[in-house]
């Protein structure tokens, strides 16, 4: 049985609207995990840098950091101490 050539245009555009939705998606979690990536190396640049080494104390908080905005995890890596950090984020975790 053949079918209409409306009813091929359509599932068609139906087809191609599908694949770029895909297509989309695809980008938006790609962007979303070189973000994250990044956000990720900043957080263990500035904790290396600051206190010499990224033992598993300070690598434990870099998750509960990536869970906090730029400008307000920056502030934190900069101005606080490595204890202050490191009560901070355990206090956070115990929650």
């Amino acid at each position: 049985m053949r079918l209409s050539p409306i009813y091929d245009q359509q599932l068609e555009q139906a087809r191609q609207e599908a694949r770029q939705e895909a297509q989309q998606q695809g980008l938006q979690q790609g962007l979303q995990q070189g973000l994250q990536q990044g956000q990720r190396g900043v957080i263990e640049n500035l904790l290396v840098l600051r206190f010499g080494s990224l033992d598993e104390e300070l690598a434990a908080i870099i998750s509960p950091l990536l869970a906090l905005p730029p400008e307000e995890f920056t502030p934190l890596l900069l101005q606080l101490s490595r204890e202050e950090l490191l009560s901070r984020f355990a206090e956070q975790n115990r929650h």
